[in-house]
């Protein structure tokens, strides 16, 4: 048994079947664990408990329940699986009345850190990137994500999805993993209701980009005027469209971009988007983009958006110089550019490809924080 303020790891027990396959038959738990029998019923958890979970420690692995400190309850499931000589992979679950308390993060730092005792050198785990829940308790265990396996898992139907590879050494911290894009102010529970965090100034507000928001973004993506604009300048595939929206927080929380949704602030009717893409982490340099739906162009919407970004970034994220770029036609985006502040710098010949094989001239703008005073 392993001892924790939050919780306890502790060996399975006949009385915690009822749990166990209640939290193991969750939809949430079956979606990213598809390795589950489906449904999972009691039988199976009897065997977990009786055969699965023995024979996982017999093979020199772990296989523990994550239990209540106070009331012994279960509340997940975490363990490792040995891969080699020193190194092991990982893996964690927590039941639906568990979640959001902080249970799965206190789990894996408390296993990494037996792990680690026992002469491991190295864990492993993988992530759906659309599970962006598990990659935030594998930075808050100090695990570095160190790429995307593709095609590395395998769903219920026999076709293969991706998966983030995350490590930790037992060389590393015991503590969080860096991020490069902080969450935005607000987020968490308020008042009983969950909340992403936003940004906003009374009149707009921004929030991240989440699979809700499918239907409005492929919507406006699929905008003519839209389409011409975007890199490459190709209509939008739906299902390409629910991936990207699915996969938004991973994206975030990776250091990549963050993208979010420009809303009205008295009604939240979904009036456009806007990104902030990293591209230049060494340099502090990113990119800021962004589309307004034809009914709410005209009110200064991607303006307050933009400015509203840019503070963020600025005060928040560290950045140190943004860029935007714009075709030259297209004066309406010129204009936001200019009221949020950017300068414009040079004239980038043949920059973006275009359509039908041709190039797109492409203006650069750019933007310093109000602390760096510009070269004149």
């Amino acid at each position: 048994m392993i001892h924790g303020d939050r919780v306890v790891l502790r060996l399975w027990r006949g009385e915690d079947a009822d749990d166990l396959a209640a939290g193991c038959d969750d939809p949430l738990t079956q979606r990213f664990l598809p390795f589950l029998p489906s449904p999972y019923t009691r039988a199976d958890a009897n065997w977990w408990i009786t055969e699965g979970a023995p024979a996982a420690l017999a093979a020199g692995g772990a296989a523990y329940a994550i239990a209540d400190p106070a009331t012994d309850r279960v509340l997940g499931g975490a363990g490792f699986g040995r891969k080699h000589a020193g190194a092991a992979e990982m893996g964690y679950w927590v039941a639906p009345w568990a979640r959001r308390g902080g249970a799965a993060t206190a789990a894996a730092r408390m296993l990494a850190a037996h792990a680690f005792s026992e002469g491991l050198e190295r864990l492993t785990l993988r992530t759906d990137p659309a599970n962006a829940a598990s990659q935030r308790v594998a930075i808050a265990a100090g695990f570095t994500r160190e790429g995307v396996e593709r095609g590395g898992g395998r769903d219920r139907d026999g076709g293969r999805y991706d998966q983030i590879v995350w490590a930790r050494l037992d060389t590393d911290a015991d503590e969080p993993t860096r991020r490069l894009l902080p969450d935005l102010p607000g987020r968490g529970l308020d008042g009983g209701r969950w909340s992403d965090g936003e940004l906003t100034d009374g009149v707009v507000t921004l929030r991240p980009l989440r699979a809700a928001d499918t239907d409005d973004t492929h919507a406006l993506r699929s905008l003519a005027d839209v389409v011409a604009t975007s890199v490459p300048p190709v209509g939008p595939d739906r299902d390409a469209v629910s991936r990207t929206c699915a996969r938004a927080e991973a994206g975030w929380l990776a250091g990549e971009r963050a993208d979010l949704t420009v809303r009205d602030a008295t009604t939240g009717d979904y009036a456009g988007e806007i990104g902030l893409y990293y591209l230049e982490p060494p340099t502090q340099q990113a990119m800021i983009g962004y589309s307004i739906a034809p009914g709410w162009r005209g009110r200064g919407y991607a303006t307050r958006a933009a400015l509203l970004v840019t503070e963020w970034a600025f005060s928040a994220v560290g950045i140190a110089r943004l860029v935007a770029g714009t075709a030259p036609k297209n004066v309406r985006s010129q204009r936001v550019l200019e009221r949020a502040g950017f300068r414009r710098e040079g004239y980038q010949r043949s920059r973006l490809p275009g359509s039908d094989g041709t190039r797109i001239d492409d203006i650069l703008y750019a933007l310093l924080p109000p602390t760096i005073a510009p070269n004149p």
